[in-house]
């Protein structure tokens, strides 16, 4: 079974049982905090990876890593992923949660790199792209700027993208040239 389709039960599982027992929230906090741990340590994401590192040895990590700053069912969690020899999973539960989070409080996440700031009209033109793509009211527009783009904006929805950059229209432009067979004649 791939890496994505475990992350995605697990997260399921997860996600489910805290909203039975209230803590959902708290949970939600614990895997923005596993999230963003994982993103910034290389190492992390690695050793967890790692099948010459024995199960018993990457939960002692874990728990020295996220002890006390995580819920006792979100620790409990990553005991339970340890003994079933998910491991490598974790890197893929913690996003693939807050995914199914963000759908079942009907948000849509939304990132938007531009060449310059957003102006509040485009921004809320932009929220509106999303709100018809996702078919969710809730949406969170987190924008970056690379001038890189020359102009235009490239728009992530989830898996989706929409890039309408002169950047990338400059690379299609020279990749059909670049196929044009014409030869001028002297």
């Amino acid at each position: 079974m791939s890496e994505l389709r475990v992350a995605s039960r697990y997260a399921k599982s997860l996600l489910d049982l805290a909203e039975e027992r209230g803590e959902l929230e708290v949970v939600k906090q614990d895997m923005d905090l596993f999230s963003k741990t994982l993103n910034e340590n290389r190492e992390l994401r690695l050793l967890l990876r790692n099948p010459i590192v024995k199960h018993d040895k990457k939960l002692a990590i874990l728990q020295a890593v996220f002890g006390g700053k995580v819920s006792a069912l979100t620790e409990k969690f990553f005991s339970i992923v340890t003994q079933h020899n998910r491991e490598s999973a974790l890197e893929f539960i913690g996003s693939e949660f807050l995914t199914q989070y963000n759908l079942l409080r009907g948000m849509q996440a939304a990132e938007v790199t531009t060449a310059t700031p957003l102006t509040a009209e485009l921004r809320e033109h932009l929220r509106q792209v999303v709100r018809q793509q996702s078919g969710l009211a809730n949406v969170t527009l987190t924008e970056k700027v690379d001038a890189s783009l020359i102009g235009g904006f490239v728009l992530r929805i989830g898996d989706r993208l929409i890039d309408d950059s002169v950047s990338y229209r400059l690379r299609k432009l020279r990749n059909e040239f670049s196929k044009n067979p014409y030869q001028p004649q002297l």
